[in-house]
């Protein structure tokens, strides 16, 4: 999925905290966006998402005007934390499934999602008693539900083991190689494995964009 991004300034109240945001993603494209607490990088996230209302002709989805986007089915979205739901309440990882609104997903097709996530003998647990890797796969599994064509990512491996953090990127990786547009937020770029086209660093609610091919070059001289 193409994403284009025009000029872009919101705030909350009396604050700005993006400022002329301009950046534009072919299908198939890897940004990560980096920045500190603050900087404005989920505000961002909820922006391209359509959950804070911005202008007119600031931003496109397959260049759809993001207030008249409507096929939500095809972006894949994994917050830190999913809000709608109560994790002291005992909801099992097949519950949370059931719980999400999927396009004409088989049960073939989800336990092949979950398969392919590494939780399918954990599809009968509760979520509670998973760890932070496991219930972070099952994030990610109710995101790729829908085969979406763009997946956003804020900040997916926070209090993630390292085993499971080098297996995420491998799977995130794949992914994106398959055609899939990727938005990962992250504080820490030099942490990351991920397979990065672009880079976004966000400051005081500015960007500066850059290719993977020139933070390579900058690296070898």
């Amino acid at each position: 999925m193409r994403v284009d991004v025009s000029n872009l300034s919101f705030g909350y109240d009396y604050r700005t905290v993006l400022k002329n945001i301009s950046f534009s993603l072919e299908s198939g494209d890897f940004l990560v966006v980096v920045g500190n607490n603050g900087s404005g990088k989920s505000t961002l996230v909820k922006c391209i998402l359509g959950l804070n209302h911005v202008p007119d002709d600031k931003i496109f989805l397959d260049g759809r005007e993001i207030n008249r986007f409507r096929d939500w089915l095809s972006v894949g979205y994994v917050p830190q934390k999913l809000d709608d739901f109560n994790y002291e309440f005992p909801i099992t990882v097949n519950e949370v499934m059931q719980a999400s609104k999927f396009s004409k997903v088989t049960e073939e097709e989800k336990l092949g999602v979950l398969d392919r996530v590494g939780i399918l003998e954990l599809q009968n647990e509760n979520i509670n008693t998973l760890s932070g890797g496991q219930l972070q796969r099952v994030f990610i599994a109710r995101a790729l539900m829908n085969k979406p064509r763009l997946l956003i990512l804020d900040e997916p491996t926070v209090a993630v083991d390292k085993k499971n953090v080098d297996r995420f990127y491998r799977f995130i990786n794949a992914l994106n190689e398959e055609g899939v547009t990727i938005i990962l937020i992250s504080h820490h770029l030099e942490s990351s494995n991920a397979n990065y086209s672009h880079v976004m660093y966000l400051q005081e609610g500015q960007a500066k964009m850059t290719s993977a091919f020139d933070i390579e070059a900058e690296g070898d001289a």
